[in-house]
């Protein structure tokens, strides 16, 4: 098989793109939240687990602890008790109180508008603060790369073996599509992950990319 160049890669690269806005035009974020606070904690608590997962407990924890100024002097048993039926909830409790408690420290108590600053908070990386960034302020810096979207791009070869953390995938699709097309990839991809390329059971026949993916292919 001939390499691919990179203007090859490119068109199907935005081909993909536009059948998705065609098959999901009103994407957004499944998680549920109120407000950038509520939306940091949301994202904080579903590294692996899913949106699902997160949402069954997030109406109790948000009712108990709205704000910063609540969840700070949240005792983290207490967390642990709201959100015990996610994974590491142990970890997440934790850093659900210190990201309220450095919120109230070092930034008057709002959540951070810029990547460098929301990467300091307890269980904030990359994917999160680019989440918070797009969903709460409308500010793209980059597309978050969640499991979904690490094994589409993958499957489509946007993304070589070499590149096998999320890091590194971000920065071969962020070179692949230009800024103005970065916003809607993730919720996108999600979904597409959920109901066509499913992890255990890719629905290759039924796929609408099958054309443009090389692993389907193969």
């Amino acid at each position: 098989m001939a390499r691919e160049s990179k203007a090859g890669r490119q068109a199907r690269a935005l081909e993909v793109a536009r059948r998705m806005d065609e098959r999901y035009p009103e994407a957004e974020c499944a998680l549920l939240f109120h407000d950038p606070f509520t939306l940091t904690v949301a994202v904080l608590l579903s590294a692996q687990t899913t949106d699902a997962a997160v949402n069954k407990v997030t109406p109790e924890l948000f009712s108990r602890w709205p704000d910063p100024q609540a969840m700070a002097q949240a005792h983290v048993p207490d967390v642990e008790g709201v959100i015990r039926t996610i994974g590491f909830y142990h970890v997440k409790a934790r850093n659900c109180v210190a990201c309220a408690q450095m919120l109230l420290a070092d930034f008057g108590g709002e959540v951070p508008r810029t990547m460098e600053e929301l990467r300091r908070l307890p269980g904030v990386g990359r994917k999160t603060a680019n989440i918070v960034l797009n969903n709460a302020f409308g500010i793209v810096e980059g597309i978050a790369v969640d499991t979904h979207v690490f094994r589409i791009a993958h499957k489509l070869r946007f993304s070589p073996a070499s590149s096998d953390t999320p890091d590194k995938t971000e920065r071969d699709l962020l070179a692949l599509y230009p800024r103005t097309m970065w916003g809607p990839v993730n919720h996108q991809w999600v979904l597409f992950g959920r109901e066509v390329c499913i992890a255990r059971r890719p629905r290759c026949a039924e796929c609408p990319l099958s054309d443009l993916c090389p692993s389907a292919r193969a």
